[in-house]
């Protein structure tokens, strides 16, 4: 069901810093473009009931002022929502505070792009230590949940869902990600991180450490 190699080019990642409220913070960027118009992959990303069908069971109220709850994950609160094109909220998991603005731009009658800012405070001690890619997971790797690669799993769970139109069968996350094809996937997401940092300044050596320890992290391979 998965094509890794078009999966990883299909999708957009950059590197950043901007300002936020009292001051700067980092940024990482994903997009990707999905055979949909702009209302249903809006729908998809917001609608209670389907969320679940490509990520993860949600409860609350998606409305402005409103919190959610992913399972076993993060949640927050609903900060600014102008549907069906975008929201920012809230990323609050395992003691760190950080935001999610999502953005959905059309495309035409059959596509439509998702494009999701993940936004942390500039002193995330995670981010010294595995670089990027550890702002796009749903938490600290020990605790993320089998078959979930952060943003990158997320967004092959929405491609799989907009293109089929069917959910996705729980036990498909767990079995992937550790067979061959999922851990490729593991590396080679992180290899285009790593581009993605060092594409923003980061230093080459810095950058490749912090992404072969994030690696390492999710794939239980040990390392410091």
């Amino acid at each position: 069901m998965i094509d890794v190699t078009t999966q990883i080019n299909a999708v957009g990642r950059t590197v950043g810093t901007r300002a936020w409220q009292a001051g700067e913070v980092r940024v990482v960027t994903v997009s990707q473009s999905y055979p949909t118009d702009a209302a249903d992959l809006w729908d998809a990303c917001t609608n209670l009931e389907r969320i679940p069908r490509w990520f993860l069971p949600i409860t609350g109220d998606l409305l402005l002022g409103g919190s959610y709850q992913l399972q076993g994950n993060a949640g927050g609160a609903i900060l600014d929502c102008d549907p069906p094109r975008s929201f920012t909220a809230t990323w609050e998991c395992n003691g760190q505070v950080g935001w999610i603005e999502l953005r959905i731009v059309d495309e035409g009658p059959e596509s439509a792009r998702l494009e999701l800012d993940r936004i942390a405070p500039s002193d995330d001690d995670f981010w010294e230590q595995f670089g990027p890619r550890t702002a796009h997971w749903s938490g600290w790797p020990s605790t993320l949940r089998p078959g979930r690669m952060g943003w990158d799993g997320a967004l092959v769970g929405l491609a799989i869902h907009t293109s089929t139109g069917q959910p996705i069968d729980p036990s498909f996350g767990p079995l992937w990600t550790v067979s061959d094809e999922g851990r490729r996937f593991a590396r080679e997401t992180g290899a285009a991180w790593c581009a993605a940092h060092m594409a923003s300044g980061e230093n080459p050596e810095q950058a490749r450490a912090a992404v072969a320890r994030c690696i390492a992290a999710y794939l239980g391979e040990g390392g410091n």
